[in-house]
């Protein structure tokens, strides 16, 4: 099994190292990722500056583009044959609830799968026990070998800050939200000048037993199945209907 890895927190960040480590004991691992941190890139590809890629002393492969582009990039041309599957991650924080629509490392599974591979991203919902997150993620891998995604959906896992040992299990869960951030600082700079910074994210709003938010507030791992196809199907009808009369 050939797994292409990367992440938005940068080619040198931790997490990426410690996936790197633990992948590498149940397939082949090629790393690339972006040469700094690009949490909240999205889905964002670099269209008006050339591409570089470096390999660096560990043999990772550095990107001077946005997650996205690393994937996009390391598919279709710095891969040696084609990976099987695409893991994103571990990402140094939570990608929960409308997390998602932001997160670099979402974005990079996405775009493997809109290249036609399966894909997961993973996060820690803090800064230590990248372990943690390493080891739910691999023992997933091996259960997907024999139960392959369907093509319109990635995975998005998140994995509470814990010693493995204190995990108290796995839980598939829906996407929470949150009530809207705060609003944005307005501060100056050492010249007097304004510049503004963006608030904290807001508080769960939707939280309840099935989210994502739940699971790992009550020690659990999250897995949540996401489409990639972002169609409102419930609302077509009721929209065909008020525009039937339209004049245009």
């Amino acid at each position: 099994m050939k797994i292409l890895i990367s992440n938005d927190d940068g080619v040198s960040a931790s997490g990426i190292k410690i996936l790197n480590q633990h992948l590498a004991q149940i397939a082949q691992t090629t790393v690339i990722g972006p040469d700094r941190n690009c949490s909240g890139a999205s889905n964002s590809l670099t269209l008006m500056n050339p591409l570089r890629a470096e390999t660096l002393e560990n043999g990772f492969v550095s990107v001077n583009g946005t997650p996205t582009d690393c994937v996009h990039l390391g598919i279709s041309q710095l891969f040696d044959g084609q990976p099987d599957l695409i893991v994103a991650g571990i990402n140094h924080g939570a990608n929960l609830g409308d997390d998602v629509l932001y997160s670099g490392t979402v974005a990079a599974a996405t775009e493997g799968r809109h290249m036609g591979l399966p894909a997961i991203a993973v996060s820690l919902v803090g800064d230590t026990h990248f372990d943690t997150a390493a080891i739910v993620v691999s023992k997933f891998i091996k259960r997907l070998q024999q139960h392959p995604l369907p093509n319109d959906q990635i995975i998005n896992i998140n994995v509470p800050d814990l010693p493995i040992e204190q995990l108290k299990g796995v839980k598939v869960t829906r996407l929470g939200n949150r009530h809207k951030a705060e609003t944005m600082q307005k501060t100056t700079d050492p010249w007097d000048r304004d510049i503004y910074w963006y608030g904290k994210l807001g508080s769960e709003l939707d939280c309840g037993e099935g989210t994502d938010f739940h699971a790992i507030a009550n020690g659990f791992a999250s897995i949540t199945p996401l489409t990639v196809d972002m169609t409102a199907y419930n609302s077509m009808k009721n929209i065909n209907e008020w525009i039937s009369d339209l004049t245009l």
